[in-house]
Protein backbone atom coordinates (compact mmCIF):
# COMPACT_ATOMS: atom_id res chain seq x y z
CA UNK A 1 0.00 0.00 0.00
CA UNK A 2 2.92 2.19 0.69
CA UNK A 3 4.50 1.44 -2.57
CA UNK A 4 1.67 2.24 -4.10
CA UNK A 5 1.45 5.67 -2.65
CA UNK A 6 4.91 6.47 -3.11
CA UNK A 7 4.71 5.46 -6.88
CA UNK A 8 1.65 7.83 -7.42
CA UNK A 9 2.91 10.59 -5.91
CA UNK A 10 6.81 10.07 -7.34
CA UNK A 11 4.41 9.95 -11.11
CA UNK A 12 2.83 13.26 -9.83
CA UNK A 13 6.12 15.02 -8.82
CA UNK A 14 7.54 13.68 -12.48
CA UNK A 15 4.31 15.28 -14.02
CA UNK A 16 4.29 18.49 -12.27
CA UNK A 17 8.49 18.64 -13.52
CA UNK A 18 7.60 17.89 -17.27
CA UNK A 19 5.19 20.56 -17.11
CA UNK A 20 7.15 23.14 -15.64
CA UNK A 21 9.92 22.71 -18.37
CA UNK A 22 7.12 22.44 -21.04
CA UNK A 23 5.72 26.10 -19.41
CA UNK A 24 9.69 27.18 -19.48
CA UNK A 25 10.65 26.06 -22.69
CA UNK A 26 7.25 27.80 -24.54
CA UNK A 27 8.12 30.86 -22.54
CA UNK A 28 11.51 31.18 -22.99
CA UNK A 29 10.44 30.18 -27.29
CA UNK A 30 7.46 33.42 -26.67
CA UNK A 31 10.76 35.34 -25.13
CA UNK A 32 12.73 34.69 -28.73
CA UNK A 33 9.68 35.48 -30.85
CA UNK A 34 9.13 38.98 -29.13
CA UNK A 35 12.82 39.46 -29.45
CA UNK A 36 12.94 38.90 -32.82
CA UNK A 37 9.97 40.88 -33.84
CA UNK A 38 11.28 43.75 -31.73
CA UNK A 39 14.78 43.75 -33.84
CA UNK A 40 12.67 43.17 -37.16
CA UNK A 41 10.36 46.61 -36.44
CA UNK A 42 13.42 48.58 -35.35
CA UNK A 43 15.59 47.23 -38.19
CA UNK A 44 12.74 48.51 -40.23
CA UNK A 45 12.90 51.70 -39.07
CA UNK A 46 15.84 52.23 -39.47
CA UNK A 47 15.95 51.58 -42.70
CA UNK A 48 12.59 53.59 -43.57
CA UNK A 49 14.53 56.59 -41.41
CA UNK A 50 17.68 55.78 -43.70
CA UNK A 51 15.87 55.63 -47.23
CA UNK A 52 14.30 59.10 -46.61
CA UNK A 53 17.23 61.11 -45.49
CA UNK A 54 19.17 59.27 -48.89
CA UNK A 55 16.11 60.04 -50.93
CA UNK A 56 15.52 63.54 -49.99
CA UNK A 57 18.46 64.83 -49.22
CA UNK A 58 21.21 63.01 -50.36
CA UNK A 59 21.77 63.36 -54.67
CA UNK A 60 18.44 64.85 -54.61
CA UNK A 61 18.62 66.09 -57.93
CA UNK A 62 15.37 68.19 -59.19
CA UNK A 63 14.22 67.20 -62.64
CA UNK A 64 11.40 68.76 -64.80
CA UNK A 65 8.98 71.06 -64.07
CA UNK A 66 6.31 68.31 -62.28
CA UNK A 67 8.21 68.08 -59.40
CA UNK A 68 10.12 65.05 -60.24
CA UNK A 69 13.57 64.20 -58.65
CA UNK A 70 16.58 62.31 -58.94
CA UNK A 71 17.88 60.03 -56.52
CA UNK A 72 19.89 57.30 -55.17
CA UNK A 73 17.38 55.90 -52.26
CA UNK A 74 16.59 52.69 -53.89
CA UNK A 75 19.97 51.40 -53.50
CA UNK A 76 18.51 51.02 -49.38
CA UNK A 77 15.60 50.17 -50.54
CA UNK A 78 17.34 47.13 -52.67
CA UNK A 79 19.37 46.29 -49.55
CA UNK A 80 16.52 46.47 -47.01
CA UNK A 81 14.93 43.85 -49.62
CA UNK A 82 17.72 41.87 -49.74
CA UNK A 83 18.29 41.27 -45.44
CA UNK A 84 14.47 41.85 -44.32
CA UNK A 85 11.39 39.48 -44.58
CA UNK A 86 9.22 40.58 -47.62
CA UNK A 87 6.78 42.45 -45.53
CA UNK A 88 9.40 44.67 -43.65
CA UNK A 89 10.95 45.39 -46.55
CA UNK A 90 7.65 46.66 -47.81
CA UNK A 91 6.99 48.74 -45.22
CA UNK A 92 10.63 50.06 -45.06
CA UNK A 93 10.14 50.55 -48.71
CA UNK A 94 6.54 52.17 -48.47
CA UNK A 95 7.57 54.51 -45.37
CA UNK A 96 11.28 55.64 -46.15
CA UNK A 97 9.96 56.66 -49.87
CA UNK A 98 6.69 58.19 -48.94
CA UNK A 99 8.00 60.34 -46.02
CA UNK A 100 10.80 61.68 -48.41
CA UNK A 101 8.20 62.44 -51.47
CA UNK A 102 6.00 64.03 -48.24
CA UNK A 103 9.14 66.48 -47.37
CA UNK A 104 9.97 67.41 -51.27
CA UNK A 105 6.94 66.64 -53.57
CA UNK A 106 4.07 65.32 -51.80
CA UNK A 107 2.14 65.08 -54.97
CA UNK A 108 4.07 61.94 -55.91
CA UNK A 109 3.39 60.57 -52.60
CA UNK A 110 0.86 57.99 -53.26
CA UNK A 111 2.38 56.70 -56.53
CA UNK A 112 5.88 56.39 -54.67
CA UNK A 113 4.60 53.97 -51.75
CA UNK A 114 3.05 51.87 -54.29
CA UNK A 115 6.12 51.84 -56.68
CA UNK A 116 8.29 51.67 -53.60
CA UNK A 117 6.93 48.57 -52.19
CA UNK A 118 6.70 46.77 -55.90
CA UNK A 119 10.23 47.19 -56.75
CA UNK A 120 11.13 45.17 -53.09
CA UNK A 121 9.58 42.05 -54.72
CA UNK A 122 12.26 41.08 -57.49
CA UNK A 123 14.79 40.41 -54.58
CA UNK A 124 15.14 37.69 -52.26
CA UNK A 125 16.81 37.72 -48.40
CA UNK A 126 16.97 33.83 -48.96
CA UNK A 127 20.60 33.69 -49.96
CA UNK A 128 23.79 34.05 -47.70
CA UNK A 129 24.96 36.94 -50.02
CA UNK A 130 23.36 40.13 -50.39
CA UNK A 131 24.86 40.69 -53.86
CA UNK A 132 24.22 37.33 -56.29
CA UNK A 133 23.05 37.14 -59.61
CA UNK A 134 19.58 36.88 -58.57
CA UNK A 135 19.57 40.22 -56.53
CA UNK A 136 21.73 41.74 -59.85
CA UNK A 137 19.13 40.79 -62.33
CA UNK A 138 16.30 41.91 -59.88
CA UNK A 139 17.84 45.47 -59.84
CA UNK A 140 16.84 45.69 -63.74
CA UNK A 141 13.62 44.48 -63.27
CA UNK A 142 12.92 47.45 -60.32
CA UNK A 143 14.50 49.78 -62.95
CA UNK A 144 11.58 49.06 -65.52
CA UNK A 145 8.78 48.25 -62.94
CA UNK A 146 9.85 51.85 -61.67
CA UNK A 147 9.75 53.71 -64.96
CA UNK A 148 6.14 52.37 -65.65
CA UNK A 149 4.51 53.09 -62.20
CA UNK A 150 6.08 56.56 -62.60
CA UNK A 151 5.00 56.93 -66.31
CA UNK A 152 1.27 55.66 -65.37
CA UNK A 153 1.66 57.90 -62.24
CA UNK A 154 2.29 60.81 -64.74
CA UNK A 155 -0.18 60.33 -66.84
CA UNK A 156 -2.87 60.64 -64.08
CA UNK A 157 -1.35 63.11 -62.34
CA UNK A 158 -0.58 65.40 -65.05
CA UNK A 159 -3.01 64.29 -67.99
CA UNK A 160 0.16 64.11 -70.30
CA UNK A 161 1.51 61.04 -72.14
CA UNK A 162 5.38 62.04 -71.95
CA UNK A 163 6.71 59.21 -75.26
CA UNK A 164 8.09 56.10 -73.15
CA UNK A 165 11.29 55.94 -73.82
CA UNK A 166 11.73 59.62 -72.00
CA UNK A 167 9.76 58.79 -68.72
CA UNK A 168 12.37 55.54 -68.85
CA UNK A 169 15.31 57.93 -69.26
CA UNK A 170 15.07 59.40 -65.59
CA UNK A 171 14.60 56.31 -64.29
CA UNK A 172 17.44 54.67 -66.14
CA UNK A 173 19.35 57.39 -64.22
CA UNK A 174 17.85 56.92 -60.80
CA UNK A 175 17.74 52.76 -60.81
CA UNK A 176 21.23 52.82 -62.95
CA UNK A 177 22.46 55.15 -60.09
CA UNK A 178 20.87 53.09 -57.22
CA UNK A 179 22.10 49.48 -58.78
CA UNK A 180 25.51 50.72 -58.48
CA UNK A 181 25.57 52.20 -55.06
CA UNK A 182 23.72 48.84 -54.11
CA UNK A 183 26.36 46.62 -55.56
CA UNK A 184 29.27 48.60 -54.22
CA UNK A 185 27.79 48.66 -50.81
CA UNK A 186 26.56 45.38 -50.86
CA UNK A 187 29.95 43.32 -52.13
CA UNK A 188 31.62 45.51 -49.08
CA UNK A 189 28.84 44.40 -46.80
CA UNK A 190 28.94 40.87 -47.64
CA UNK A 191 32.93 41.23 -47.14
CA UNK A 192 32.92 42.29 -43.39
CA UNK A 193 29.85 39.37 -43.27
CA UNK A 194 27.33 42.00 -42.38
CA UNK A 195 24.20 39.53 -43.29
CA UNK A 196 25.12 36.80 -40.93
CA UNK A 197 25.49 38.90 -37.91
CA UNK A 198 22.36 41.09 -39.09
CA UNK A 199 20.67 37.34 -38.64
CA UNK A 200 21.43 36.52 -35.65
Amino acid sequence: MRLLVFHKRLNKRKLEKENSTMSNEAATTSKALSNQRIRLLTSTAIFAAMITVMTAYICHVPVGANGGYIHFGDSLIYIAATLLPTPYALAAAAIGGGMADLLTSPMWAPATIIIKMIITIPFTNKTEKIVNVHNVVATVIAFLLSGTGYYIAEAILFGTKTAFLMSLSGSLIQSGGSAIVFIILGIFLDKIGFKKRFLK
